[in-house]
């Protein structure tokens, strides 16, 4: 049988997101109301059922302030989080201080702590973040450009896919404190942290040299930094995604994602792999994962037949909030003889009673698994289940272009490409 790559299930979550806790209205009686201040509307207030599947979590203790962080139960893993990310910026020189200018208001800056998990919902590491309080800056003053590329999950897929087809080897690396890394070429004054003023020198500020967590430009000034370092040392970015980096010669190559401060790199054997790890720890502060087993949250099992990825945690976590923990899984079919070719499927559904757009759908399919699909209104208005069905097809023949266009600039890949076999749904009616 071949091999293949399958996705067991896949969402990215927001980990962590704090929800407030919820109190349904009260039925208030006329007298009491009449006893209030006057308000706008006198509509009667009815309590409001949301049934026993509303359950609501409030179970973050992550500290808001670095006086609370000191004062939790966690406060030597804080102090110890906090100490790791002041030496990071010493060390890498983000600031001098110097006498306030005049008329010079400086940017605000906290301290942001968050508890890191592993997939299983353990705690990893303790996390603290000096963050420049960004929203008071002004455009065209302190800050211009602020765009900054992100890799897509599907171009990761694609990347994992191409991994069990070619054989190639994943390993990881982190970016500590990556925004730092980045230069600034606006004049940016800092207040002192909160924790750490310097004793007698209260009244300086900080002038920021590099970038810092938090500036409009951080991602930006990363990017760049990044970028240049790869392109001067012969790499080339990928024409669909320019988080991709590769360098290939010899019948051997490598592969770089970059996301955000995740570095993933696919190569053909340990070796590349290697000399690219060296490379990148003599340019920037890094943390080498190793062989990769967990990305952005989602776990990776490797067996002979392939890869799958799993957030089963994720998914038992969902379905216990909800009250479904007990339900039963259904069967899906599955074939793992998919070629290592792109396939894509497209669909839609005609519009119901309540709605006047119909909605597109399509899947693209790459050595047995999905990496690339979606689900969205469409923006037109169509008159058939016919002229819907086409309306998904241009929809899907965009991300078809861009999946062609990512494979055509890896090395890896066999060249020519075929054809991209296009599958849709050729039942369709007229309007009655």
């Amino acid at each position: 049988m071949h091999k293949y790559f399958k996705i067991f299930f896949e969402i990215t979550p927001e980990l962590n997101a704090p929800t407030e806790a919820f109190e349904p209205p009260r039925e208030i009686s006329p007298e009491e109301d009449n006893n209030e201040a006057p308000r706008k509307s006198k509509r009667q207030r009815v309590e409001k059922s949301f049934g026993n599947d509303f359950i609501v979590y409030l179970v973050d203790d992550t500290p808001m302030s670095i006086s609370e962080a000191y004062a939790s139960s966690d406060a030597d893993n804080w102090k110890e989080a906090v100490q790791s990310e002041l030496d990071s910026i010493l060390s890498n020189e983000t600031w001098e201080l110097t006498e306030r200018p005049y008329g010079c208001k400086p940017v605000g800056c906290k301290w942001v702590f968050k508890k890191k998990l592993r997939p299983d919902g353990t705690i990893e590491k303790y996390k603290a973040r000096l963050v420049a309080k960004g929203y008071t800056q002004k455009e065209g003053e302190d800050f211009f450009d602020t765009y900054s590329p992100v890799a897509r999950m599907t171009t990761i897929r694609v990347l994992l896919s191409l991994t069990v087809s070619y054989g190639l080897i994943i390993h990881q690396m982190d970016v500590k404190t990556a925004f730092l890394n980045g230069e600034l070429q606006e004049e940016i004054y800092m207040e002192q942290p909160d924790g750490f003023v310097v004793k007698g020198q209260e009244s300086k500020v900080c002038k920021l040299l590099k970038s810092l967590y938090g500036l409009k430009q951080a991602p930006k000034q990363w990017h760049e930094k990044f970028d240049t370092t790869l392109t001067s040392a012969g790499f080339a970015v990928n024409e669909a995604d320019s988080c991709v980096y590769y360098r290939y010669g010899g019948g051997k190559g490598v592969i770089l994602c970059l996301y955000v401060d995740d570095i993933l790199i696919f190569g053909t054997d340990i070796d590349v792999i290697n000399e690219v790890k060296s490379f990148l720890s003599t340019k920037f502060d890094m943390k080498d994962l190793g062989e990769a087993d967990v990305i952005l949250n989602i776990k990776l099992i490797k067996d002979e037949s392939g890869i799958t990825l799993s957030q089963t945690h994720y998914v038992e976590k969902v379905l216990s909030r909800f009250g479904y923990i007990d339900s039963k899984p259904s069967p899906t079919p599955y074939d793992p003889r998919h070629p290592a070719v792109l396939e894509g499927y497209s669909d839609a559904n005609w519009i119901s009673d309540d709605e006047l757009y119909a909605t597109s759908g399509y899947v693209f399919m790459l050595g047995g698994g999905a990496v690339s699909w979606r689900s969205c209104k469409q923006t037109i208005l169509t008159r058939s289940t016919m002229e819907a069905e086409l309306a998904a097809l241009d929809t899907a023949s965009v991300e078809a272009d861009w999946l062609r266009e990512l494979l055509m600039d890896l090395p890896v890949v066999e060249k020519p490409i075929p054809a991209i076999l296009m599958n849709r749904d050729n039942r369709s009616r007229l309007p009655k």
